[in-house]
């Protein structure tokens, strides 16, 4: 099996189009490499922020926290968290159209999540737009989890009379 790296096809291809060497060349794609790798750092970054903070969000809300690093389970129980079907794990999954229902699915998230830690409409625009920053506050402060709301049970009936005892000997 052959391998070709990049530094050897970029090499060929500005050697033959711009004249360089092929020390250039490798040089060149070293380059290129260093800043790929420079661009991985932030990333990296905001994937730790993400598990770090639903680690500790899913902890208050009573789930596993391992499960933020579960690649679909993490959704599974987000959804949970949320109060969402999770069937909806579906428009996650779907080519294309996670990626046409991103949007929406950040504002209902964002939402979602917001209200379900007892928090507003500011939060969860916070939680759209700044996701880690929201992410991290959500996590580390004092907000606590309210759970899904519940409907306003009717009042409970009367408990019944007891019913009559064993008749009485000798009556």
């Amino acid at each position: 099996m052959n391998f070709i790296d990049i530094s050897t096809c970029l090499a060929q291809t500005t050697y033959e189009t711009y004249e360089m060497s092929p020390e250039e060349g490798a040089a060149a794609a070293v380059g290129i490499m260093a800043l790929l790798a420079a661009m991985m750092v932030p990333l990296l970054i905001l994937m730790a922020i993400y598990i770090i903070s639903m680690w500790k969000i899913f902890n208050k809300a009573g789930e596993p926290g391992w499960a933020a690093i579960v690649p679909i389970y993490n959704i599974i129980v987000q959804l949970k968290v949320q109060g969402r079907p999770t069937w909806w794990i579906i428009w996650w999954l779907i080519p294309f159209v996670n990626y046409v229902g991103i949007f929406v699915m950040a504002i209902i998230t964002g939402l979602d999540l917001a209200k379900r830690f007892g928090k507003g409409g500011g939060f969860a625009a916070g939680l759209i737009l700044l996701t880690p920053i929201f992410l991290l506050i959500l996590a580390f402060g004092s907000a606590q989890y309210q759970g899904a709301p519940t409907a306003i049970a009717p009042p409970a009936a009367p408990p019944a009379d007891p019913p009559p005892g064993p008749p009485a000997e000798g009556a």
